[in-house]
């Protein structure tokens, strides 16, 4: 009985947000830009979830983004195959400071793909509507809070 009555509360506490299909999102975090606009973005943490990211969405709530989660810095590029809108792809190293931006990244229309960002090293990528980067003052050098 504590065990189920810790869980229930456990879960109630836990902050969420809605998911693509109306699901509860529990990994969602809250993303705070350069403006003070906070965002709520789901998180993708496997290589399996990433490759997936935002495919096959026909659009993304203007609070709303996508933020990737690396264990370690990286480096490579993103890819729009199977988005339906453009994208600002925000690389970021492990302080959450940006350090690369790839703005307005269209929407893949004929293979190959074309790639985007991913010059320099960085843990965390987020993914916004494309333009809203520079609308809410995300500039190289900022750092977002998350």
């Amino acid at each position: 009985m504590r065990t189920i009555l810790f869980l229930a509360v456990a879960l109630g506490s836990t902050s969420c947000g809605v998911g693509p299909e109306g699901n509860v999102d529990v990994t969602a975090r809250k993303v705070t830009l350069p403006d003070g606009t906070v965002i709520t973005a789901e998180t993708r943490v496997t290589p399996q979830e990433q490759a997936v990211g935002l495919m096959y969405r026909t659009e993304l709530p203007p609070d709303r983004g996508m933020l990737f989660l690396n264990t370690q810095t990286v480096t490579g590029p993103y890819w729009m195959k199977n988005c339906k809108f453009p994208l600002d792809i925000i690389f970021m190293a492990s302080d959450h400071r940006v350090v690369e931006i790839a703005a307005n990244a269209p929407p893949c229309t004929a293979e190959p793909c074309p790639v985007f960002g991913g010059h320099v090293p960085y843990q965390y990528v987020l993914e916004i509507n494309g333009g809203d980067a520079a609308k809410h003052g995300v500039k190289e050098g900022t750092t977002l809070g998350f």
